[in-house]
C-alpha cells in the first residue's frame, strides 16, 4: 500500500468537489455579510429612532421649562398685584389724611414718615400712580364717573380726579376714578 496515485480524472474530480465547498463558504460569507448589513441597517434604524424620541422628549421638557417659568412669574405679578390692590385703600387714606388739618406736629410729622415708608415700598414694587389730571381721557386707566362742564380743560380731558389709579410696570392694579371735561 503504497501512495495513493490518482488518476488525472480523478484529480479534476477531487479539485471540482473542493471547489464545491469553497463556492458555499463564499455564499455563506456573503449571506453573513448580508445578514450583517441587514441587522446594521437595523440598528441605524432603531438608532435613527431613538435620537428622534430623545428630540421630541427634550423639546416637550424645554417647553414645559418655558411654560411652568412664565406660570410662576405670572403667579407672582398676580399675586403682587392682589396684594397692592389690598393696600390702596389705606395708601387713599393715609394721603387724606395727611391733607387734613393738625394742631400736633409731631403727629403730623410720623404720619408723614410713615406714608414715605409706604411710598418706598411701592416704588420697590415697581408701582406707580397714573398721572390723570389734565390728561386725555383713556378709558383704558380711567373710570369715568362724571362728565363738567366749564372747566379749564379742553373737551375730553380729565378735569377732576376722585380716587388715583396705579400700575404695576404696564399691569393696571387700579383705573383713576375721574371726571371729564365736555
Amino acid at each position: 500500500m503504497g501512495k495513493n496515485k490518482n488518476t488525472p480524472e480523478e484529480t479534476e474530480e477531487i479539485v471540482n468537489e473542493e471547489n464545491i465547498p469553497e463556492t458555499s463558504e463564499e455564499e455563506d460569507e456573503v449571506a453573513e455579510y448580508n445578514d450583517t448589513a441587514t441587522e446594521i441597517a437595523n440598528l441605524e434604524d432603531a438608532l435613527n429612532e431613538a435620537n428622534n424620541k430623545y428630540i421630541r422628549l427634550f423639546a416637550e421638557y424645554d417647553n414645559y421649562r418655558k411654560r411652568t417659568a412664565k406660570e410662576k412669574s405670572e403667579t407672582y405679578s398676580n399675586a403682587s398685584a392682589k396684594c397692592i390692590e389690598e393696600l390702596l385703600p389705606v395708601i387713599d387714606s393715609f394721603e387724606r389724611s395727611l391733607d387734613v388739618e393738625c394742631t400736633d406736629e409731631n403727629f403730623k410729622n410720623g404720619m408723614s414718615m410713615i406714608f414715605g415708608q409706604l411710598k418706598t415700598f411701592l416704588e420697590k414694587m415697581n408701582v406707580t400712580a397714573i398721572d390723570a389730571l389734565g390728561a386725555e381721557f383713556n378709558p383704558n386707566i380711567h373710570n369715568a364717573i362724571s362728565q363738567q362742564d366749564g372747566t379749564d380743560y379742553a373737551s375730553n380731558h380729565v378735569c377732576t380726579v376722585f380716587q388715583k389709579g396705579y400700575k404695576i410696570g404696564d399691569k393696571l392694579i387700579r383705573p383713576a376714578m375721574v371726571a371729564v371735561a365736555v
